[in-house]
């Protein structure tokens, strides 16, 4: 009995993984939604009025801030960021945390650079681990209708 119910189970998330990745998934704003971990950077796309951008046809590959990468920034900073007052720069951040097309980990080599939405390039290292800039890669691959997500453990800030 354990075994059908262990064989069922895989069956499951393999049906529901092929669903995703033919494109039938919840775009990126509801898949961050969905994930319980993206508090911080949902409430930051709505306050940029991003969302409708990010729910568009796409495709893009968002490089995804936890709420715990949000909290290490200094003290007032997310606040401060969310004031209306504050848009525009909170908008250059978030896209710069946005690259246009769909950028799946097999198709990143070490050292190279990608020109984010906001006009900055970031930089991909390879070499102990997956980092985009000075921030880690902690889950990458996740599929969406338009396009993909990859999480990262840093909130990354274009130059000034």
């Amino acid at each position: 009995m354990f075994r059908n119910i262990a064989v069922a189970s895989v069956a499951s998330v393999l049906f529901s993984t092929s669903a995703m990745a033919d494109g039938h998934g919840k775009d990126i704003v509801d898949t961050a939604v969905g994930a319980g971990s993206f508090g911080t950077l949902v409430a930051a796309v709505q306050a940029a009025e991003l969302v409708d951008t990010l729910k568009g046809e796409g495709p893009f590959t968002v490089f995804a801030p936890t709420d715990e990468a949000f909290a290490a920034l200094p003290e007032g900073t997310v606040e401060t960021l969310l004031k209306p007052e504050n848009k525009d720069q909170l908008v250059a951040i978030l896209t710069y945390h946005v690259v246009p097309g769909k950028v799946m980990s097999g198709d990143l080599s070490d050292d190279m650079t990608a020109a984010t939405v906001q006009g900055g390039d970031i930089t991909i290292d390879l070499d102990n681990g997956v980092m985009i800039n000075d921030a880690n890669v902690v889950q990458a691959d996740i599929e969406t209708s338009n396009g993909v997500i990859h999480v990262i453990d840093k909130v990354i800030l274009p130059a000034s």
